[in-house]
């Protein structure tokens, strides 16, 4: 019987030797993300049905509840659970191999590449990197920490193809790499000329439209309602729970809200997160990319909450610069009409020592959520 194995080790080549061991003996792994508390831990292992587990001694310890795995079945992904329960994503080693064959004729991957994973082995997009550079031969440097000093080490031994989070890529330089992929949220403007924005979800393994265009083999559709569409080779299976969210002709229906521009893909954003207030609809992104310019945020994230005139009201959450003043939403919202209509200005703001992100720097909304809870509003 094949089973799901969890393999609760931190990034490094001890986990990719596990990896290979567990499909080697036909089995498929559930990566655990080391940034979540045990407890949570605990639940991905119980939700998913997990059979076994390997820690950092190596040894395999067995569990009671566990269910097995497809034939094919090489990966359980957990979603990031940004706005609730994480979901399972289960891949296939076809569907794996398609992905990583697929990026890499993009890239013009070769084995003398030098590959630096140095985000999230949890999660796609920094699995990807070590799946493509065991694919193609190139060389390999795992590190935990994607900060000046890991690059620029990993820079200074050769490395050239690196993936990064976008709230990293502004506090670190790359300049001297081949390329940079950049996934897990909205990519910033002006990205540098070696970096590629890309998009994707779990559920397509990683990104399959890179800079607007999509991939060799990669079909995208808007519906009426603007939400983006794919279909590809390399779409999950189903989710650990049997649950398969394709249509019965293979679309996959994302979540997220698009269009396209001279061909290329836009993403507007979740169609959960389009703020509707006094009528009008606005999307966080163009409101978070106006309010970056301000002079006094260093990070900043906008989402629609209650209120009872619009319906929602913009609300920003602002971390200021260092040894910045206190900044009023008046501030906040005299900038926002410089360039966008005054509905897009923010009603509410939130001043806060940090945005609470996941290791993909998504917002993790529940957190701030309840961080709110604990802060005093300032209304316009």
């Amino acid at each position: 019987m094949r089973e799901l194995v969890a393999i609760d080790l931190p990034a490094s080549n001890d986990f990719v030797d596990v990896l290979k061991r567990i499909w080697d003996s036909g089995d498929a792994a559930l990566p655990l993300d080391q940034r979540l508390p045990d407890v949570a831990r605990r639940n991905l292992i119980t939700q998913f049905k997990v059979s076994s587990i390997v820690g950092s001694d190596g040894s395999k310890v067995k569990f009671a509840n566990g269910e097995p795995v497809d034939q094919d079945d090489a990966l359980v992904i957990a979603t990031s659970g940004s706005t609730g329960e994480p979901k399972g994503v289960v891949h296939t080693h076809t569907s794996i191999q398609v992905a990583i064959t697929t990026t890499g004729a993009r890239l013009d991957c070769a084995e003398t590449d030098h590959w630096l994973a140095c985000i999230s082995l949890a999660h796609v997009g920094g699995l990807s990197v070590v799946l493509r550079a065991l694919h193609f031969g190139s060389r390999l440097t795992i590190e935990r920490r994607a900060d000046q000093a890991t690059i620029e080490t990993a820079f200074n031994n050769g490395a050239n193809m690196t993936s990064l989070v976008p709230t990293v890529l502004h506090s670190v330089d790359t300049s001297g790499f081949k390329t940079v992929l950049i996934g897990g949220a909205h990519a910033p403007a002006n990205l540098p000329n070696n970096a590629i924005s890309t998009y994707g979800l779990t559920e397509t393994f990683g990104g399959v439209v890179y800079n607007g265009s999509p991939l060799a083999g990669v079909e995208v559709r808007i519906n009426q309602d603007s939400e983006i569409q794919i279909r590809c080779n390399s779409l999950l299976r189903c989710y650990r729970n049997g649950l398969d969210p394709k249509t019965s002709d293979g679309w996959l229906l994302t979540g997220d809200l698009g269009e396209f521009h001279n061909e290329k893909l836009s993403v507007l954003g979740r169609k959960d997160d389009l703020i509707k207030t006094g009528g009008y609809k606005v999307w966080p992104i163009t409101v978070e990319t106006c309010l970056r310019q301000h002079d006094a945020v260093a990070d900043v994230v906008v989402a629609g909450t209650p209120d009872e005139k619009w319906g929602e009201a913009v609300t920003a959450w602002v971390v200021l610069k260092p040894h910045t003043p206190k900044i009023r939403i008046e501030d906040l919202s005299k900038h926002a009409r410089l360039t966008l209509p005054d509905y897009c200005a923010p009603k509410k703001l939130f001043v806060v020592d940090q945005i609470p992100r996941s290791s993909l720097g998504k917002v993790l909304m529940i957190d701030l959520s309840k961080l709110s809870n604990k802060l005093n509003a300032q209304h316009e």
